[in-house]
């Protein structure tokens, strides 16, 4: 009875130690899968941190340029009725200078 006992023990331990095995190899293999994912993962995160500063960077630059650019293009202090004056002169002149290029005022 006792060597019954024994062996049934042995067998279970051996059960045990076999499937113990299995997963301590299950979870080591799991360990290097995810040490590789965490690597790739650790590579983009630097690639995605490298390329928001260049792009902050070129924000900024094109803010400042705007900011520069601002005071040109925004309103001068002529009013609207004469900036329409200024580009009817404009129009009229440009006009005159293509009639007297074809060379119609030539013959007046």
């Amino acid at each position: 009875e006792t060597t019954d006992d024994e062996a049934a023990e042995k067998n279970r331990y051996d059960d045990f130690m076999a499937e113990a095995e299995k997963n301590k190899a299950l979870k080591e293999n799991e360990a290097k899968h995810k040490d590789g994912k965490k690597t790739d993962k650790e590579s983009a995160l630097h690639a995605t941190k490298a390329e928001l500063k260049t792009t902050q960077e070129q924000l900024a630059a094109a803010v400042a340029y705007y900011e520069k650019l601002k005071p040109s293009c925004v309103d001068s202090g002529i009013s609207y009725e004469e900036r329409v004056k200024r580009r009817e002169e404009e129009i009229q002149s440009l006009q005159e200078a293509l009639k007297i290029l074809q060379g119609e005022d030539f013959n007046a």
